[in-house]
């Protein structure tokens, strides 16, 4: 796998970059319970819509999250946090606190990736990049339903009690993921946890901890300057 993957999937931003896909054959997802039933198809469009609605509402996003990526040919699991800021259109700033220092961010035109513990900063405009659909009606920059085909279920049958899954499959096919998983809190249709899957069977999850909405947001949280002696690497 190239140098540039593992953090850029794990972080699901550079969708663009190359990776290792397996036969389709090793795609794992979680499952529901056997005797669970999908919705109806209108009960699962609705529900996409409120969401939609949501999001389309808000003008920034803030969250801690917590992050889970297991390496499916290794079994290995990596665990990492930090805080998240989402702002329209096209913006968004990941801080790690670990691995410490580590930061994704995006001013709605570069796509910046800092690695602290390499002083490497990879950098790609957006128009050659593809930003993620699996989090892209955060920004303002894409739409739930035109990027995927959804089958609900009731998340009391996926271990998310008092909510719902949203089990979608991209309209059309990419490197970066067969399978995003959004858990929605159906009191307020916030996307409380996305679970991403790619080919290979390896899963990236987000829980996002305590989220803010349409909360005022400098636009100095979406620039990286790197420090001095930071090796530059535009893919």
């Amino acid at each position: 796998m190239p140098r540039l993957a593992p953090f850029a999937v794990a972080a699901l931003l550079i969708a663009a970059a190359p990776l290792l896909v397996s036969d389709a054959s090793a795609q794992s997802a979680p499952a529901p319970a056997a005797s669970a039933q999908p919705a109806s198809a209108e009960a699962t469009a609705q529900t996409v819509a409120k969401v939609q609605a949501f999001y389309d509402s808000t003008t920034s996003f803030l969250s801690g999250f917590t992050q889970e990526f297991f390496v499916k040919s290794h079994n290995v699991r990596k665990e990492s946090k930090g805080k998240v800021t989402f702002a329209k259109p096209g913006k968004m700033a990941w801080d790690y606190e670990t691995p410490a220092g580590n930061r994704v961010v995006s001013d709605g035109s570069v796509l910046k990736v800092y690695e602290a513990a390499n002083k490497q900063m990879f950098e790609q405009n957006i128009d050659k990049s593809q930003y993620p659909a699996a989090l892209s009606f955060l920004t303002g920059t894409g739409k739930l339903s035109d990027s995927f085909t959804f089958v609900m279920y009731p998340g009391a049958t996926m271990n998310f009690p008092g909510g719902n899954v949203l089990v979608g499959t991209p309209k059309k096919e990419n490197a970066a993921y067969t399978k995003v998983l959004f858990y929605v809190d159906t009191s307020t249709f916030h996307v409380r946890r996305a679970l991403i899957v790619d080919a290979q069977g390896n899963r990236n999850r987000f829980d996002f901890v305590d989220p803010k909405v349409n909360v005022q947001v400098s636009d100095a949280t979406f620039k990286l300057v790197p420090p001095p002696g930071t090796q530059v690497i535009k893919p």
